[in-house]
């Protein structure tokens, strides 16, 4: 059985405990986010951690599930659009001045893996694009690169830096050629277009990255739970 524990993280940013389910007692530390409004322990109640079970009872991986804002921030219909970008920015701040150095500290590493699936993917995809050298693998399932349906029209720097199709656009590309990218999706998936366009950027500007479309197969847990093991394998297998 893998050794499963609960935790809580106090944020002095957020002014708030951030529950956080660790998976498997030693190996690289790997963030992962739910999807949209996901309770911290989504990715193992829908079994994706699961999935990748042999890396973490094995010593390979160490998977840190982490709980998010979304509820506070991007869907939270009763703050402005400016107020939900800035409280997300709260959460990005969160993880790069206290969550991450404190894994850094304790498992001895300065990068991290970080994944996710559906608006999980977005929260991975974003936090790698936008401070690269802290993540060595992303790997993006089914993901977002845009949150612009959330901000009501509003234009303003927050706004386009957590939308990595358009910021990565006019980033310098040698920032990633360290980081392992994974995009993944399917040819029935809701992100199948937003993905393709992600992967378009990188490639024309020369960033390597693993490109792969699933068949026949819709964006939800099976084709999650499918492919994830098999990304995880090529890397740390």
């Amino acid at each position: 059985m893998p050794q499963i524990t609960h935790t809580d993280y106090y944020s002095h940013i957020l002014g708030k405990s951030i529950k956080v389910e660790v998976t498997g007692h030693f190996g690289l530390p790997v963030i992962m986010f739910p999807t949209s409004q996901g309770s911290y322990t989504q990715n193992a109640d829908f079994h994706l951690n699961g999935s990748i079970s042999w890396f973490t009872d094995n010593g390979k991986l160490k998977l840190f599930n982490l709980e998010t804002i979304d509820n506070l921030s991007f869907y939270n219909k009763n703050i402005s659009a400016h107020d939900r970008i800035r409280k997300y920015e709260l959460y990005v701040q969160f993880l790069v001045q206290e969550f991450i150095p404190y894994i850094q500290r304790t498992h001895n590493t300065h990068r991290v893996v970080v994944a996710g699936a559906s608006f999980g993917g977005y929260h991975a995809a974003n936090f790698a694009f936008r401070f690269p050298d802290l993540v060595s693998h992303l790997f993006c399932l089914s993901g977002a690169f845009s949150i612009r349906n959330f901000m009501d029209g509003i234009q303003d720097e927050l706004v386009y830096f957590n939308c990595p199709d358009e910021f990565v656009k006019n980033d310098e590309a040698w920032k990633y050629k360290h980081m392992h990218i994974v995009l993944s999706t399917s040819d029935r998936d809701i992100c199948l277009e937003p993905t393709r366009r992600m992967a378009g950027i990188l490639t024309s500007k020369g960033i390597n990255h693993w490109y792969d479309e699933q068949k026949w197969i819709d964006h939800d847990w099976v084709l999650w739970r499918m492919v994830f093991p098999k990304f995880i394998g090529r890397f740390f297998g």
